[in-house]
This record gives C-alpha cells, sequence and structure tokens, in this order.
C-alpha cells in the first residue's frame, strides 16, 4: 500500500502539453472527444514536485480508448515519483480504459475504469465505481451481448483479481414465435452479483452474494420516443428481500436539440435489505477494518420494512450540457436520501468549460447536499477558455484512501491546476 499523500496547491501552472488526438467524453449520445494535458507543481509530504498529466481519449466510431499518464518529477533530485512506479499494477493503469460501443448496444465492452456500473435496471447494483479510491484505481470488466431472442450484461471490478463479479441473463421468449411490437419484446431477466472477499483476505469465507429477478414489458418504440415498464425483485446474501416497480422513458425532440431519458420507481424494501447494494461507495464501505465491519453485516441492523422512491433523469438541451442526476430517499426514515450527479458542457459553450461527478449519502436536508464529509465522493473541473481550445482549469478531487495507520479509508482531497489543450472531434 502506497504511503499516504497529502496535496496542496504550490504554484500555478507553467505550460502546456499540446498535441491532436481523438477522445470520448461522458456524453451517452454521442461519440466526440478531446485531448487534455499539463504541467504544474503539487506538494506531497513537504517535498515538491512538476506534475505532468496527460490524458488522451480517442473515439472512433464506436471504439474508445482512454489513457492517464501522470508523472511526478522530483524538482531536488531529477527523478521521477518512485512510489507511483513500484507495481506491475501501476503500468497497466496507464491505460484508462478500452471501449466498443455503449451501455444498451447489441454489444458493449469496456477494459479498465467503471466510473457508473449498472446491472439491469440497478435494483441491485448502480453507478457503481471501481475509482472510489484515487490511489487505489482497479482495471474492471464490462461485457454486455444482446442476440435478440436472449443476452446477457456482465462486469467484474477487477481482472487483476476478480473481486466483485455480476451478470444479468435475459429472454425474450415470445420474440421468435409473435410479431406483435409491444408483446414480443417481453423480457426475463435473472441477475447475479457477488463480493468474492470483501475483507481482501482469501483466508476468510467472507462472499456476499445478491440475487435477482426482473420482467421488462416495452410499450412505445417509437425512433423518437420509447417507453417502457419493469418489475424486479431481489434478495441480499442470507439477508432480507426487496421488489421495485417503475416506468422509464427515452425522448427524442429532434437529433442535437435536446434528448432525455427518465424513470420513477416505487421501491418495497423488507427487512435486512437495501437497494442499489453495489452503489458509488461500495467500494470504501465493503469492509472497514478498524471495526471490523463488512457492509453486508450491516443489514442486520434493517429491522423495519420500508418505502421509498427512486428517480432519475438525464439528458442534454441544445447540445451544450449533459446532465445526470437521481435521487432516492424512504419513506419516514431519517437520513436515507442518496443523491447522484454529473454534469459537462460541451464544446460549442463558449468561454468557460465544466467537468463534475457528485454522490452524496444520508441527505436529510438540503443542507447536507452542500456538505463534503465521509457521505461524499466529488470531482469537479472548472476551466476558463483562453482560447477554444486552450482553457485553464482548476480540478477538484475528493475521495478516500486507505490509512494505514488508522486501518481505515479518510478523505483525502486533492487540488491540481492546470493548462489543459482541449480539442473536440465528432464522428
Amino acid at each position: 500500500m502506497k504511503k499516504n499523500m497529502n496535496f496542496m496547491l504550490t504554484a500555478m501552472l507553467v505550460v502546456i502539453i499540446a498535441t491532436s488526438a481523438f477522445a470520448q467524453t461522458t456524453n451517452p449520445f454521442g461519440n466526440s472527444g478531446s485531448f487534455t494535458g499539463g504541467i504544474g507543481m503539487t506538494v506531497i509530504d513537504d517535498q515538491s514536485y512538476m506534475t505532468i498529466n496527460l490524458r488522451p481519449d480517442l473515439a472512433i466510431g464506436k471504439f474508445g480508448l482512454g489513457l492517464n499518464v501522470n508523472l511526478l518529477y522530483n524538482t531536488d533530485n531529477g527523478a521521477i515519483r518512485g512510489e507511483d512506479w513500484d507495481e506491475d499494477y501501476d503500468w497497466a493503469r496507464l491505460i484508462r480504459y478500452v471501449r466498443y460501443g455503449r451501455k444498451g448496444d447489441t454489444f458493449y465492452t469496456k477494459v479498465g475504469a467503471l466510473d457508473a456500473a449498472r446491472i439491469g435496471h440497478g435494483f441491485i447494483m448502480n453507478y457503481y465505481t471501481n475509482e472510489a479510491s484515487y490511489d487505489d484505481r482497479k482495471i474492471g470488466l464490462a461485457l454486455d451481448l444482446d442476440f435478440g431472442t436472449f443476452g446477457f450484461e456482465s462486469m467484474t471490478n477487477n481482472l487483476g483479481r476478480l473481486e466483485v463479479i455480476g451478470g444479468r441473463a435475459f429472454v425474450r421468449p415470445l420474440r421468435p414465435y409473435i410479431n406483435i411490437p409491444i408483446i414480443k419484446n417481453l423480457t426475463f431477466g435473472t441477475t447475479f452479483v457477488s463480493d468474492v472477499d470483501p475483507d481482501g483476505s482469501r483466508g476468510t469465507d467472507d462472499a456476499f452474494n445478491a440475487f435477482g429477478l426482473d420482467v421488462e414489458l416495452p410499450l412505445i418504440n417509437l425512433p423518437m420516443f420509447r417507453t417502457y415498464t419493469y418489475f424486479d425483485w431481489a434478495k441480499l446474501d442470507t439477508f432480507g428481500t426487496g421488489t421495485a416497480v417503475g416506468i422509464a422513458a427515452d425522448l427524442k425532440i429532434i437529433a442535437g436539440v435536446a434528448e432525455v431519458t427518465a424513470r420513477l420507481e416505487r421501491r418495497f424494501l423488507g427487512k435486512e435489505f437495501i437497494p442499489s447494494f453495489f452503489d458509488a461507495f461500495y467500494e470504501v464501505q465493503r469492509y472497514q477494518p478498524d471495526i471490523d465491519m463488512r457492509k453486508g453485516e450491516s443489514l442486520a441492523y434493517i429491522q423495519e420494512e420500508t418505502k421509498g422512491t427512486y428517480g432519475e433523469l438525464v439528458g442534454h438541451i441544445l447540445n451544450t450540457i449533459q446532465l445526470v442526476g437521481n435521487f432516492q430517499r424512504l419513506d419516514d426514515t431519517p437520513n436515507s436520501g442518496v443523491l447522484h450527479f454529473a454534469a459537462e458542457t460541451k464544446q460549442n459553450v463558449p468561454m468557460f468549460a465544466l467537468q463534475a461527478t457528485y454522490d452524496k449519502m444520508g441527505i436529510e436536508q438540503m443542507d447536507d447536499v452542500f456538505t463534503l464529509d465521509d457521505r461524499s465522493i466529488a470531482r469537479l473541473g472548472i476551466g476558463y477558455k483562453v482560447k477554444p481550445y486552450l482553457v485553464l482549469f482548476m480540478d477538484y478531487i475528493y475521495t478516500f484512501q486507505f490509512d494505514e495507520d488508522l486501518g481505515r479509508y479518510k478523505a483525502q482531497e486533492r487540488f491540481s491546476p492546470r493548462v489543459a489543450f482541449v480539442y473536440n472531434f465528432g464522428f
């Protein structure tokens, strides 16, 4: 485990790394891209380093490749910081991801960073990330295939160790026999997700398994508008069960003008059960060594049946800013609100650029949303466009790092100013 690093800003960026490349953005509605890079200064444990960062993202058609080259140059001895490259896995992490297709396509796969993994309708796994700890990023895999009559979704958070693995198999049994537009697409699915080793020790038998069944029925399936309803049932290992009934819709108001995806779900949760058990916080909650507690064990403290509502909205208007937001809350249960939000401005927005993601749990009132603490994961980049392709950027990252002395994860803040070269391509 790498030693603790306390990052602080000591100097503004002084030079720009520039080249041309293709890239992928977070926009789920199309393919475009950008290259970013920069040189700056930072201090780690009272030692000054020059930071050199290159983040090229290549997107041609359905193919995407993202790299993350981050070098820290010691200004005293003229050497690259060795702690960042003392494990074989560090070199593999140069490749941030390799992708083909997008979630929902007939064929989709992604290797590397999984920043918003979902299985099925998300009742067991939703917006899961294997990057919750910046210094402990993992190389994951997502692979989905849809053959029409049947198919599957699958993922693992760590190809090097196969810690969290999950999959959903589905079948459309009526499609080969009838041609009625709605009925023929009736879909039945079954889901299995497992954390093989929550405490990180193969010598302990603490695997946690989740199972699920679902039914999905499309209601309208037109080029500009699609809507469907669904039902989910799930069981968390030897603990409780829950069900959900929802409706979702996809709306396209002329390509490039407005596209919106919305979902509303009503949840009925039994004792010892929580929805989206594998979520954005799971990597830091799966095991807490200081109290020898696994997330699954905390389910035993939920001894009341509850009901709740989940809503989600994803979309863009006039191709200016891409927004993703969802919120869930239990009826009559304090501090049960959970928020996920992401936003990104597109290249045609003048003067400034914005990239942000934010996850927050334990929300009771509005003030909780705006407080960063051990219930938060945040990434924010704000930039001023000197030129359309040249941006003065300040990145702020609030994640978690394992502290060996304390025996648990603790919050870690990173400030990273940079001058970025951004060039977008569309295909």
